[in-house]
């Protein structure tokens, strides 16, 4: 505690006696799987070796002025109560214009716009809204950890779609023949985290065909929509018949580098919205109000924002793409989102993790070992995800550092 906020009666934090505790790791079951998330691990190695971070996704830059200044002005307008529990009504309205002037669909911002506490309660929400017991999701790997842990937090049971490199494409037989009678939706995410594919038309029309024929649920997430270098972002709710059916789901922080902000959002219709806000009203209830405030002013810049993005991170995934590839990696270069996935075998070691305890020990780099996002962790084994979102001069002393690698 600083002198600054000279916060009234505030004595430290003394030691409370405690009579008794409960044996350590009490969990329950469904949870037991999944332990520590392999993020947090490396963060903490990372510090510990004083490694640069390629692994956690998030930037090492602040945001932009305008949303911080934005969220002071209504922390200081008295803005400190709850907010509607779906989100402000200007930052619901804002989002809806957003979404039709993207995508043509009107959408009603009072009853088919929820606001959430980052895309990672919107998942939550919408396991927890839509799914019971013994439904089946399909999930597309390698797959975002959340997933899964939101998917046993359900009690649905996943089923997995594996893409394989190089081209990592979907496969809509492979689909097909994971689709049951039991299945209840598909989970797309494109650009896709942590391979950086960002879904053809074509694939979006397979993936939408299936949902249709076995009458699917598709939960789109988002997350990196305005991060694309190659091809171009679709929405799989704007294809034929797919509306009814999606809930689509994105956030602020990625995009405007705020990613502590943690606050997202779920676009869907009126009857699959009710799910979603039955489980976000006793998770969250409501996210910060000044934050959005913040966000909502945010989400009124024009498209010099969104280009200058598109441009920087593009510099950055050129520049980690090209250096990685001279240290002697097999690099997949990723259409979009910030990250890049690379093969390591050419260096020797036995698999992902023993390559990225060695980066942070030898090397002084974190990374992220994506078998974390396998059910079979053999089949991430072979590959490591960096992540760009750094400024270039902490890109260019990674590579330096990498660089310093044995020769494969």
């Amino acid at each position: 505690m600083t002198a600054r906020y000279n916060v009234p009666g505030y004595l430290g934090s003394p030691q409370v006696a405690r009579p008794g505790t409960l044996p350590a790791m009490a969990m329950a079951r469904r949870l037991q799987p999944f332990g520590e998330t392999v993020f947090a691990e490396i963060t903490r190695m990372a510090d510990d070796h004083n490694a640069i971070d390629l692994g956690q996704g998030y930037p090492n830059f602040d945001g932009p002025e305008f949303a911080k200044l934005a969220a002071v002005d209504a922390i200081e307008a008295g803005h400190g109560q709850y907010a509607r529990s779906s989100g402000l009504l200007p930052l619901v309205t804002t989002l809806a214009a957003n979404w039709t002037k993207r995508t043509g669909l009107a959408v009603d911002p009072i009853t088919e716009v929820t606001v959430t506490s980052g895309c990672t309660e919107a998942l939550a929400a919408t396991f927890l809204g839509l799914f019971d017991p013994g439904d089946e999701v399909v999930l597309i790997e390698p797959t975002y950890d959340a997933y899964v842990v939101d998917a046993a937090l359900a009690g649905a049971v996943p089923r997995y779609v594996t893409l394989r490199p190089p081209a990592f494409a979907v496969d809509p037989d492979q689909i097909q023949g994971a689709i049951t009678s039991r299945t209840r939706a598909i989970v797309v995410n494109t650009p896709h985290n942590p391979i950086g594919r960002v879904y053809t038309h074509e694939e979006l029309a397979g993936i939408a065909a299936l949902a249709i024929e076995h009458d699917l649920i598709v939960i789109a997430d988002e997350v990196y929509e305005h991060m694309v270098y190659d091809g171009a972002h679709i929405s799989i709710a704007t294809l034929p018949g797919m509306w009814e059916r999606t809930i689509t789901l994105s956030s602020f922080g990625k995009t405007f580098s705020l990613t502590g902000w943690k606050i997202g959002w779920a676009i869907a219709p009126e009857h699959l919205t009710a799910g979603i806000r039955a489980a976000h009203q006793y998770i969250a209830f409501a996210s910060a109000t000044p934050l959005q405030h913040g966000v909502m002013v945010a989400l009124q810049a024009g498209p010099e924002y969104y280009e200058a993005l598109e441009r920087a991170y593009r510099e950055r995934r050129d520049l980690l793409a090209a250096g990685l590839t001279a240290v002697g990696f097999e690099v997949f270069v990723p259409e979009g989102t910030y990250f890049l996935l690379a093969d390591h075998t050419p260096f020797g070691f036995a698999d992902d993790v023993a390559f990225v305890r060695h980066l942070i020990r030898d090397a002084g780099v974190a990374a992220i070992p994506p078998s974390a996002f396998y059910h079979r962790k053999v089949d991430g084994a072979t590959f490591v995800r960096f992540a760009f979102c750094k400024d270039l001069d902490t890109l260019a002393v990674a590579l330096d550092r990498l660089s310093a690698l044995p020769a494969p």
